[in-house]
């Protein structure tokens, strides 16, 4: 097995059926979050660079907890992402993993943010991608946007995947078969639209609920966390779900984090320009970068 094969795996973390994803050998370890859309997982959502980054760290997508990839849909979303935030923290543990690096995807990059807010001991370094859900933890709630209408009008079809893949992902070509199946057959799973469902409307009163919102609220933690813990965002300049405008506006309120903006890339700017994007990463984390044979 080469390095840059990815494993398919399964744990129990918090007596709830895992799977994750998992590419590299014994470098430091990278949890990937995936973002909140139909069908994601941790190889739809950070397949492409998780497969870069083989060869300088042991990279684990995580498939979340709320009808995402191959997890129990079953596993409890109570408090919305707050509960993914609780899936990630007991997996961690179940791994016996210690100390990591954490990269989340859109509704991913509240979640890792979240753990690194609750748990700044295990965590190395922290790096969010193109995420409306920090805009709104910080007070700027997400405006209206063409992406958003395309996530809405998702009915569940294999062709519905694809135009939500279209809106997701700026460089049409990156839009595979494979992937539109992947994502299509995670979203028709058993039990994962009830899942994704009521995941929705637990986030929905997270962020509009004034006794829940204090979980969901970031506007003080994280840009205390983010003048402790090294921080960046990575955001496409193409991104038609959180536009460019909410990222620009998130700038000074996080004076800690370095803002990179890739061209031709959107919301998934990790699908888009995997290989930029995994060279920031090696670049901020300090890892090796491969030596081409």
């Amino acid at each position: 097995m080469t390095k840059d094969e990815s494993r398919s795996r399964f744990v129990s973390a918090g007596g709830v059926k895992t799977h994750y994803t998992e590419s590299g050998g014994d470098g430091p370890v990278l949890i990937a979050m995936h973002g909140g859309g139909a069908g994601s997982s941790g190889a739809a959502g950070m397949g492409a660079l998780m497969s870069l980054l083989a060869d300088s760290f042991r990279v684990i997508g995580l498939d979340s907890v709320g009808g995402f990839g191959q997890t129990d849909p079953a596993g409890p979303v109570t408090y919305g992402l707050q509960s993914r935030v609780d899936h990630l923290a007991a997996f961690v543990d179940a791994l016996c993993i210690d100390r990591f690096s954490l990269i989340g995807n859109s509704q991913g990059a509240w979640c890792v943010a979240k753990y690194t807010i609750e748990h700044p001991d295990r965590v190395e370094k922290l790096m969010m991608l193109g995420t409306g859900s920090v805009g709104t933890a910080m007070g700027h709630k997400m405006p209206p946007s063409e992406g958003m209408k395309l996530m809405d009008a998702y009915d569940g079809t294999r062709e519905g995947m694809k135009r939500l893949l279209e809106g997701l992902v700026y460089d049409k070509s990156k839009i595979t078969d494979h992937l539109i199946d992947l994502r299509h057959a995670a979203a028709n799973a058993p039990g994962a639209p009830d899942a994704f469902k009521a995941m929705g409307q637990a986030n929905r009163k997270l962020q509009n609920d004034p006794l829940y919102w204090p979980i969901f609220d970031m506007r003080t933690s994280l840009p205390h966390i983010t003048k402790l813990i090294p921080t960046i965002m990575i955001w496409g300049e193409n991104d038609i779900f959180a536009v460019p405008e909410l990222g620009h506006r998130l700038e000074p309120l996080l004076p800690d984090v370095k803002f990179h903006w890739v061209p031709r890339a959107g919301h998934q700017v990790q699908t888009d320009r995997p290989d930029v994007v995994a060279e920031i990463v090696r670049e901020f984390t300090g890892a090796r970068t491969p030596v081409a044979s």
